[in-house]
């Protein structure tokens, strides 16, 4: 990560497949570079089972970057093979670094069905077998016959996978653990063991599985170039695996290759020990602050805004967190839903963008809108906030978290200072030090909610005003270059 860096997450779960994504991104990034994103967060790249309609996580042929007709499409839902990797170098030629979005849990749409010996598991506790053996067929044979065996032969079948959640014989859904087969260990421990989670559960135990994973991950950056991962779902792989996976990647290609892994769970204590387990070969998302963002913004007013960074993993692991707002799965109408309201937006990414702690991940929803939710995008207020970044939240920092509802805090360096306060209730103001070499200046809302100026006093006191259900954000007019 380097100084100030931002990322974007540049997807939403509706977007629409034409007009392809990739295309968008390439003529997109010098915008990118001009407001002060420094890397690019892009979906899933490879073939789903859903073809040109699947967001990427439904995950067929890794190997398959839009290059091959399979699942009636050449491209993906983003674009081609040559578009992805066009994007890629638009990015890279701005100065942008370029992460890809990698998804080992499962595979989805097999090319075959094999007969398998299994058990029924118990959907709550996976840990416990509630059948006899029983004879089930599966979809677990993986040949991609229209790849032709290009860049690897390798084939899956049902001994590449743990379980599964439906038999085709007794048309039943349910979960099954294939005979003589171990869920994944060092996962999260929600209903047992949450190794299973969707399609054909890849087997992270099988030798012959972690080599072709190995290889893959060699294949995918040598033909990308990318600088970082975004890990999907790896609270549901043995930590043992990435841990190592990691370690090998980054000694092969020797680049740091920044590593994010997306850990869902609002408890403090999971993500801590994940990055105990993993070694802290890599960041998680912060997904306890941001489920306080959404608390915040649901609670009229009644939030302890003094309380907001407590129990997060900036607060405790700041190295190895990236903060959030919203994303794809908490957008209104999927999975983990849980959409911060418009209102708090701008508090939340000034509680993100502004501070010295995290890696902050701006959200292509928060952005340009989401069409399909009635969602405008608050590109202006996102603008000034990310060019505060870049030019004044430098230096050290000052917290004036001393009230439920009204919050703030200062960041100065040799060259600039910074106020930023902010209220989920009423307004109200904070008298905060800015420097005495300020003494007489004027400060002013560089976001323009609040119209008064502030001028410094003799000690760099200044009495800092916010309306309410709003943040400012307070400069000195002097030093104003934007």
């Amino acid at each position: 990560m380097m100084q100030n860096g931002v990322m974007m997450q540049y997807f939403e779960w509706y977007l629409e497949s034409d007009p392809h994504l990739w295309k968008l991104l390439k003529e997109d990034a010098k915008h990118l570079q001009e407001i002060g994103i420094t890397a690019v967060w892009m979906p899933p790249a490879f073939k789903g089972i859903g073809g040109i309609h699947d967001v990427g996580y439904g995950v067929y042929d890794i190997y398959d970057l839009g290059e091959f007709d399979q699942k009636g499409t050449i491209r993906t839902k983003y674009g081609t093979k040559d578009e992805y990797l066009d994007a890629i170098e638009a990015l890279h030629q701005y100065g942008l670094q370029v992460y890809g979005d990698i998804v080992l849990n499962h595979k989805m749409g097999a090319d075959g069905n094999e007969f398998v010996k299994a058990y029924e598991v118990n959907q709550y506790n996976k840990n416990q077998v509630i059948s006899d053996e029983e004879l089930i067929e599966v979809p677990t044979l993986f040949t991609f016959p229209n790849r032709h065996q290009m860049y690897s032969d390798f084939t899956w079948n049902w001994t590449c996978f743990d379980g599964i959640d439906y038999d085709i014989l007794s048309k039943r859904h349910a979960t099954f653990l294939f005979k003589d087969k171990n869920w994944d260990s060092q996962v999260d421990d929600e209903n047992g063991n949450f190794d299973y989670l969707m399609g054909a559960d890849i087997d992270f135990s099988n030798p012959h599985v972690v080599a072709e994973l190995e290889n893959w991950g060699q294949w995918y950056l040598s033909m990308t170039h990318l600088d970082g991962l975004r890990l999907d779902a790896v609270k549901h792989i043995g930590a043992h695996f990435y841990k190592d996976w990691i370690r090998e990647l980054r000694v092969h290609y020797q680049k740091e290759l920044f590593t994010v892994g997306e850990y869902w769970h609002g408890d403090i204590h999971h993500l801590l020990n994940y990055l105990n387990e993993v070694e802290g070969e890599m960041s998680l998302f912060d997904v306890p602050l941001h489920y306080h963002f959404y608390e915040a913004s649901h609670s009229f007013g009644q939030y302890d805004m003094s309380k907001i960074f407590e129990g997060t993993l900036v607060d405790s692991a700041p190295n190895q967190a990236v903060t959030f707002v919203d994303n794809h799965d908490t957008q209104p109408s999927q999975g983990l839903q849980s959409w911060v309201e418009d209102w708090f937006k701008p508090l939340a990414y000034a509680l993100i963008l502004l501070r010295k702690d995290g890696y902050p991940c701006v959200f292509y929803g928060d952005y340009y809108g989401i069409p399909h939710s009635q969602i405008k995008g608050q590109s202006d207020i996102l603008d000034c906030l990310l060019w505060l970044r870049k030019e004044y939240a430098l230096g050290k920092q000052d917290d004036y978290f001393d009230d439920s509802s009204v919050i703030g805090w200062v960041r100065y360096s040799e060259q600039r200072s910074l106020a930023c306060i902010m209220s989920d209730s009423v307004g109200g103001t904070k008298d905060m030090y800015v420097g005495e070499r300020y003494a007489g200046k004027i400060f002013y809302d560089a976001l323009g909610y609040c119209q008064n100026q502030v001028v410094i006093d003799q000690q760099g006191h200044g009495l800092f005003k916010c309306q309410g259900g709003s943040v400012s954000v307070y400069i000195c007019q002097e030093e104003d270059n934007g």
